[in-house]
This record gives structure tokens, C-alpha cells and sequence, in this order.
């Protein structure tokens, strides 16, 4: 079961956003036409997230030109190149499939007011007795680097 987690851990990405149920996000998606790139961006509310880990989901919702548009993105996916939030949402609800069907402004989910949009991206930091060990080879490396200090709190404790 270990190895499972190991090889997920690999393929997650490192940096993701916040997400949760009601905000209104914009997804930047890569999209490969033939030889050609480009990046495809959609903007709606988040409706529902489903899953966890590695296989965690997250589908947008929005109305374009009169059509109802919903389009399911894997968090963890290379061709979602970034995820924006745009608005915080309030949601009482995990899923908000009746906004399919609502229109115009009742579909709309209340603003959390005062709420702080960040677009910085949130830091997973996996679990592994590896980066410890990085972080106490740092210290000792610290403590090396400056000989004079160690030094010279050594003749103040001897006088």
C-alpha cells in the first residue's frame, strides 16, 4: 500500500489552490489541436468535488450565450495549467446541482463578505521521513557556516 502512495505523491502536483463548493474560479486548460497549443480558459462556479488525492475532481459551471456549460477538470491533471479564484463563494451544500436549474441571477451563490481573495497557491507538504532529514542537514550546514559566532559565545561561557 506504501508503494501506491509513493507513486501518487510523485504525480501530484505540488502547488494547488484552495478550492471549495461556490466560488467562481477561472481554469486555465491546455489544450493540444493537432501539433498546435493553447490554453483555453473557463470561468463559472464550482459545483461540486468529488474524490480525493490523486483522482480528486472538480466540475465549473457556466451559462454561455443562453447554454448551461459544465466542464469536469481533474485537480491534479498537466493540462490544467492554473487554477484562479476570482470570488469566494457560500454554499450550505457539498453539490449545487439546482443551479442547473436556475436562471440568471438565482443562480448566482451569495459572496462571503470581507472575504480575502488570494491567488497565491497553497503548499502541500507530503509527508516523507526524506525532507526531514533535508531540513536537519540544513540546520547543521547553518551552524557550520559562521565558525566566529560558535567562537565567540564559547569565550563569554569560559570567563
Amino acid at each position: 500500500m506504501d508503494i501506491i502512495k509513493a507513486i501518487e505523491r510523485e504525480q501530484m502536483k505540488n502547488k494547488i489552490p484552495k478550492l471549495s463548493v461556490g466560488n467562481t474560479v477561472r481554469v486555465h486548460q491546455r489544450i493540444t489541436e493537432g501539433k498546435k497549443t493553447r490554453i483555453q480558459v473557463l470561468e463559472g462556479t464550482i459545483i461540486k468535488i468529488q474524490n480525493g488525492g490523486l483522482n480528486q475532481t472538480f466540475t465549473v459551471r457556466r451559462v454561455s450565450y443562453g447554454v448551461g456549460v459544465e466542464k469536469t477538470f481533474l485537480v491534479h491533471s498537466p493540462n490544467v495549467e492554473k487554477v484562479e479564484l476570482v470570488r469566494v463563494g457560500k454554499a450550505r451544500r457539498a453539490k449545487l446541482n439546482y443551479l442547473r436549474d436556475r436562471v440568471g441571477k438565482k443562480a448566482k451563490t451569495k459572496e462571503v463578505v470581507g472575504a480575502r481573495i488570494v491567488n497565491e497557491e497553497v503548499v502541500l507538504i507530503p509527508e516523507t521521513e526524506e525532507e526531514v532529514n533535508v531540513e536537519e542537514v540544513l540546520v547543521t550546514e547553518e551552524v557550520t557556516e559562521n565558525p566566529e559566532v560558535v567562537e565567540a559565545t564559547e569565550e563569554k561561557g569560559d570567563k
